[in-house]
């Protein structure tokens, strides 16, 4: 089973995740951890005026399919809006759960393939979107405060 999972793909991902750092002093951060396999990922943010991301932090302790996800989102994330993020993380899980055609727009993305039939693995590809996510709103509820 872990050959049809961790491609070589997956793996060149897994070891090549950009902003993989923590930001001195991101407008919002979230930490995340999947109840079902314990993987955790802290994302950090930067927004500009419009909402986009400026620049994202990510520390991410994960199997491979998650460190791969969270190489693919570090990669396209910043430019991105919040929304931009959940409707591709959106897409991502109706593909998982066998709904989608493809599991999403960006590089990379097809790679994940892999672990459409694995419903155990589906959190932690899902869990660097969620982290970032949130991360949005924290920042969009500080911004509101202030």
């Amino acid at each position: 089973m872990s050959g049809v999972l961790y491609t070589r793909e997956i793996l060149r991902l897994a070891v090549s995740i950009p902003n993989q750092r923590r930001l001195d002093k991101p407008d919002g951060t979230a930490e995340l951890r999947s109840r079902t396999c314990g993987s955790k990922v802290t994302a950090d943010v930067m927004l500009g005026d419009d909402g986009a991301l400026r620049d994202i932090g990510l520390e991410i302790s994960a199997c491979a399919l998650g460190q791969a996800s969270a190489a693919t989102l570090g990669a396209q994330a910043i430019g991105r809006t919040a929304a931009d993020i959940s409707a591709v993380r959106d897409n991502l899980a109706a593909f998982l759960d066998g709904e989608g055609e493809t599991p999403g727009p960006w590089p990379n993305m097809d790679n994940l393939a892999a672990a459409r039939d694995h419903k155990g693995r589906h959190a932690a590809i899902l869990l660097p979107y969620d982290a970032m996510i949130a991360a949005c709103a924290d920042a969009a509820a500080k911004r509101k405060a202030a």
